[in-house]
């Protein structure tokens, strides 16, 4: 029983990260000019590990519940533009256009 439960929750939690990651990625991606194969065409950008947001990602996510919508656009990502989401002293879209993460104060 406690391993059908796990695997269904494993299960559950795969299939909603596959969902969702075409619709952010590819705004995303456009907005910023990601190039294919690049360090943030991938999950970095929002989150650290799985499908726990970054700051950046929890930034964004603010955003978007204010905006009660959860289809991700440009007009959205720009909002948090002028942020400094992780508090390294570099703007986010400043980051974005450099191809560091918004979300890691390591990566400037």
């Amino acid at each position: 029983m406690k391993v059908r439960l796990i695997a269904t929750a494993a299960l559950t939690a795969a299939g909603c990260a596959a969902m969702a990651l075409p619709g952010f990625k590819a705004p995303f991606a456009e907005a910023y000019g990601i190039k294919k194969g690049a360090k943030l065409d991938s999950c970095v950008g929002c989150h650290t590990a799985g499908v726990k947001l970054n700051v950046y990602g929890a930034d964004l996510k603010k955003v978007m519940e204010a905006a009660k919508t959860k289809k991700l656009t440009a007009d959205l990502l720009k909002k948090i533009d002028t942020l400094d989401s992780d508090k390294d002293g570099v703007k986010n879209v400043d980051e974005l256009k450099k191809g560091t993460n918004p979300g890691d104060p390591k990566d400037k």
